[in-house]
């Protein structure tokens, strides 16, 4: 892949959107500045948290906000829409779009009352991009209103679980904001974008992805390597290990003792992380010890592959998914014909309801083992038999069903895959989704979409229909995909 270059910085302002980019990544500010827009991906994490945003401010408001300036000079109680303007103490151009004003008491150019940014925050904490992004809404607010903006809002949740929490913007936060803006100028500055990232789990999140992905492969950045995250990539730099062959190349009793002054957690991986290394370079699996991966397969009448969607922020395991697959009674399976069968939890019909279905469910095949990938679905249903006052006896029962595919293949395996999520083993196993592009984010933005249009309000009956659908087929492919790994393991031994 050809260097990323860009052109001379031309007279383009410093925006809230840069900003916010900035704060999660110096590369991807500068990328959305200057990346080729080709390469920019779509993805539903964006959706998802205007989603949040919306269902935050129409809690806060009874009425729709007004729009722009007009809204402003009326008075009215929410606005939207609103470009704000200025520049920082260097004289850069500066340039925001708030979320949401709401109207406080106060005076302003407008009349007897004045305005406070608004932001609908994600996760459980106000973040350091929140922060800011917050401080400089109210920078250039005060500005154009001709007015102080001592405090802004931060929003969480919807409805009766609406939390509100003021934020003053005064301070050490504006003299943050001071630097954040000096240092984002003199990265867009560059004629090339900061490196890669230390840790790059979190790139999963990003739009500009695939050429970050591609430019880690090709330099052979540490962060490819199964195991290795930015904190211990930082070590092995610090020892002379600059890339994924240089890793291959290491002695792993020397690295060893070179990681032990880290900590004896460090010195104990380094023999895994080097021979990891090793089989990335190679594109050879290696076989960890004998026997068979999945010994409870060979006499079970069949199998159940099982897998949860879930919606994180409202603790709500929305969709419950199994595939029905019937031994043949001669070694193998009848793969032509499998059975799909999705158990949609709706959180109106309460968690007792779910569990009988799920319990005549699993009880229709009680000698066939439920195999998963991960440990999100033995857990959230052990958990939910658990309050549904299962006895001991029963739980037992169901944990000794559950197997977990990726358990078994970590110890059985280990595999040339930069990751062992089940999207990148399968993958590398040839598996394809039926859906191009499509993750859990998106699987999860269906599934609000879906809530909200369920009842076909304004006349999106069918759309709402065919999101249904869809995230069936996302959750029927993740239980295809699990079966391809079993199918591979089950061919080796």
């Amino acid at each position: 892949m050809p260097p990323l270059t860009a052109p001379l910085p031309a007279d383009q302002p410093l925006t809230d959107r840069l900003l916010r980019s900035w704060l999660r990544c110096r590369r991807r500010a500068w990328l959305d500045r200057f990346g080729v827009a080709g390469e920019r991906r779509w993805n539903a994490h964006r959706a998802l948290a205007l989603s949040d945003q919306l269902r935050s401010f129409q809690t806060l408001l009874a009425n729709r906000p007004g729009h722009g300036e007009v809204a402003c000079a009326a008075g009215a109680p929410g606005v939207v829409g609103l470009r704000l303007r200025g520049h920082d103490p260097q004289g850069r151009r500066l340039e925001a779009h708030p979320a949401l004003l709401e109207r406080i008491a106060g005076t302003s150019r407008w009349g007897d009352f004045a305005y406070r940014p608004v932001l609908a925050r994600q996760g459980y904490r106000l973040t350091r991009e929140a922060r800011l992004v917050l401080a400089l809404w109210g920078r250039l607010l005060a500005e154009h209103q001709q007015a102080p903006v001592p405090h802004g809002l931060v929003l969480a949740g919807a409805g009766r679980a609406l939390q509100q929490e003021r934020l003053a913007l005064g301070g050490g936060l504006q003299h943050q904001l001071d630097e954040s803006l000096q240092r984002l100028a003199a990265d867009l500055a560059e004629a090339t974008p900061p490196p890669l990232v230390n840790d790059r789990k979190k790139c999963t999140l990003c739009s500009w992805r695939g050429p970050c992905d591609r430019e880690a492969a090709a330099m052979g950045h540490l962060s490819e390597v199964s195991g290795i995250g930015g904190k211990r990539r930082e070590m092995l730099l610090e020892r002379g290990v600059t890339n994924l062959p240089d890793l291959a190349s290491r002695n792993p009793e020397q690295l060893a003792e070179e990681l032990a002054v880290y900590g004896e957690q460090h010195r104990e991986i380094a023999a895994e992380l080097v021979a990891q290394a090793r089989v990335q370079a190679t594109g050879i699996p290696q076989r960890l010890g004998a026997g068979p991966v999945l010994p409870e397969l060979a006499q079970a009448p069949g199998v159940l592959l099982y897998d949860i969607e879930s919606d994180p922020d409202a603790r709500d395991d929305f969709l419950h998914g199994f595939l029905v697959l019937e031994a043949d009674g001669g070694g193998g399976w009848k793969e032509q014909s499998w059975r799909y069968q999705p158990l949609l939890a709706l959180q109106e019909h309460g968690e007792q309801r779910l569990w009988q279905r799920l319990k005549r469910f699993l009880d229709r095949y009680p000698d066939w083992p439920v195999l998963h990938y991960g440990e999100t679905e033995v857990i959230g249903l052990v958990r939910l038999a658990q309050r549904q006052g299962a006895s001991e006896v029963e739980l037992q029962r169901l944990r000794s069903r559950m197997l977990d595919v990726h358990a078994r293949l970590r110890s059985h395996w280990r595999l040339p895959v930069s990751s062992y999520g089940l999207k990148a083993v399968a993958g590398w196993l040839g598996f394809t989704w039926s859906q191009k592009g499509v993750d859990g984010a998106r699987c999860l933005l269906w599934w609000r979409q879906w809530r909200q249009w369920h009842r076909g309000v304004d006349g999106r009956g069918r759309a709402s229909r065919q999101q249904l659908q869809r995230i069936f087929l996302y959750n029927r492919d993740d239980s295809l995909a699990t079966w391809a790994v079993v199918r591979w393991l089950l061919a080796q031994t």
